[in-house]
Order: C-alpha cells, then structure tokens, then sequence
C-alpha cells in the first residue's frame, strides 16, 4: 500500500458506496469506512479496508473524506453536529460528497465547511451500480479547480468521466438534469416496451435492433433485461429517483426552466412509489406501463 497517497474515510457503504470504497482500496488507498450497518463495514474491512465505530473516528486523521447517502437530510446529518465530520476532520481536509442532494444543500455545506478550513466538493455520480462495480461512473462535480485537480487521481479510480462542471452546486445541478433525462427515457423505453409485447412482437429481438439505432441509449443497454425479465432488483430505486425528481422539479421552477414532460414522469414515479414499489429498481416504471394498459393480450 503506497503510503504516499491521502488516507480516505469512506462515509455511507450501501449499493454505490461498497463497490466504490472498494474500488478505491484496490487502487491502493487507505480506506477507513463508517455506515449504520456492521455488515456493510465488515465487507470494506473484508476487501482490505478498515472499518470505524463512528464518524468522528473514521475522519479523525483522513486527509480526504467521501460521503455517498441518499439525501440531504442524511448528509446534513453526517456533516453537522458535534459529532459530525466538520467537527472531527482535520482542517486542510477535502470533503468530497458524491450523494445526490440539492444544490442549495451542497453550497450552504461548503460555506459551513470553509470556517472550519475543510474544502469542500459536490460529485455526484451518474451509471448505477454497474458503473459503481466497474468504475466507468460519469461525476459531475462542482467546487474550486486546485480541490478538484488535488481530488482527480482519486477520482480516477472511480469513475471514467470526470468534470468540473462549475462552482459549488453546479454538480447537483447537472446530476438533476441527468435524473431528468434518465427517468424519461425509461419512461419511453417501458412504454415501447409494452407496445411492442402487445403487438406480438419478440421483444428481445425488437430491443436489440432499437438499441443499434438512434433509439438506442444507455439506459436501455443497461436496463434492456430488467425489461425481458422483468426483474426489478434495485441497482437505483424508486424511492431515490422520486427524490431526484423532486430536486430537479423544484430546481427548474427556481430558474424558471419549464419541464412538462419531466413534470408528468416525476408524476408517474412518484404514482409507483405510492403503490408500494419504492424499493424495486427505477426499471420497475414498467410496471406503471403495464397497469394503465390493462391486461396482457
């Protein structure tokens, strides 16, 4: 282990953040995570990282801390408080959160962040957890250009495209447009997806040639056996893109950017997740499809 590299502590282990805290370990970071669940930190300590019993412990003598939670409210809860990560990391550190939160959350994190001398930048990401496994993520960060230029080696080892995207923010900004584009593209793809079993068409065959032209995408390369197999095992869940949803939705009427057809797919998530299928896959908005048109033929 190169002992010239920043000591990370890795904060939030769950479908993204394992395989990417791990990503880092076998480029040859030292890695000390924390989550709420023991099991998550024993597989880290298991792939060669170590595990702590709190924040305050694993940010201690980090020179970088990642962040990766669901929202906002969990990464204020991380960060504020006496026993948050402002409190406890060493000043000089770079806080790098790669969870997708608002961008207003992201710049007042910063504001707070610099009293306390800790650099802050907001990275989200964007390829789910075959892009996290693979480290091919796309991150879209925002910040200061010598924070990212300091943070790009370890970057590197996460994702494939990489870009300063702005100011603080301005990476929440564009994942919320990544979200937008994503959701309604899955909304199309289930959408052909029921019009194409309902014509009689072999579906398999019927996605791959879409997939070969301008139709095709990679949230279909990606999504396309969710759909065959209708398994909707969570690589993204519902419950998180109606969150996403949600930013991007509030964030287009604080700039006065109309979204009417983003407008109705958040509608359609937010419908899903009320039926109960928050927990499955973002793929599942097939299954809103399916009940608006009625039985199979």
């Amino acid at each position: 282990m190169s002992s010239n590299l920043p000591k990370v502590a890795w904060i939030g282990l769950g479908i993204m953040g394992s395989p990417m805290s791990e990503n880092l370990v076998k480029a040859g970071y030292q890695v000390t995570g924390y989550t709420l669940e023991q099991d998550k930190i024993d597989r880290l300590v298991a792939a060669g990282g170590r595990g702590a019993a709190s924040i305050a412990e694993a940010v201690r003598d980090a020179d970088v801390v990642i962040t990766m939670v669901p929202a906002s409210p969990q990464v204020e809860a991380i960060a504020y408080g006496p026993d948050g990560i402002l409190e406890n990391a060493r000043k000089g550190a770079l806080l790098i959160d790669m969870s997708s939160i608002t961008p207003q959350t992201s710049v007042d994190l910063a504001a707070s962040a610099k009293e306390k001398g800790i650099r802050v930048l907001d990275a989200p990401v964007s390829g789910g957890e075959a892009g996290a496994i693979e480290a091919v993520l796309s991150i879209m960060v925002g910040g200061e250009q010598t924070d990212f230029d300091a943070a790009r080696p370890l970057l590197d080892a996460l994702g494939k495209t990489i870009v300063l995207c702005g100011p603080h923010g301005s990476g929440q900004t564009v994942k919320a447009a990544n979200q937008l584009i994503v959701a309604v593209n899955i909304q199309a793809c289930a959408e052909a997806v029921v019009f194409l079993e309902k014509s009689g068409v072999d579906l398999a065959a019927a996605l791959d040639v879409l997939n070969g032209g301008l139709a095709g995408s990679t949230v279909l390369t990606r999504k396309k056996d969710n759909f065959l197999k209708r398994d909707f095992a969570p690589g993204f869940r519902i419950d998180l893109h109606h969150k996403d949803m949600g930013i991007v939705t509030d964030a287009a009427r604080n700039v006065g950017a109309a979204l009417p057809v983003g407008g109705v797919v958040a509608q359609l998530v937010a419908s899903l997740r009320a039926q109960g299928d928050g927990g499955l896959d973002h793929s599942a908005l097939l299954r809103s499809v399916e009940r608006l048109s009625g039985p199979q033929v």
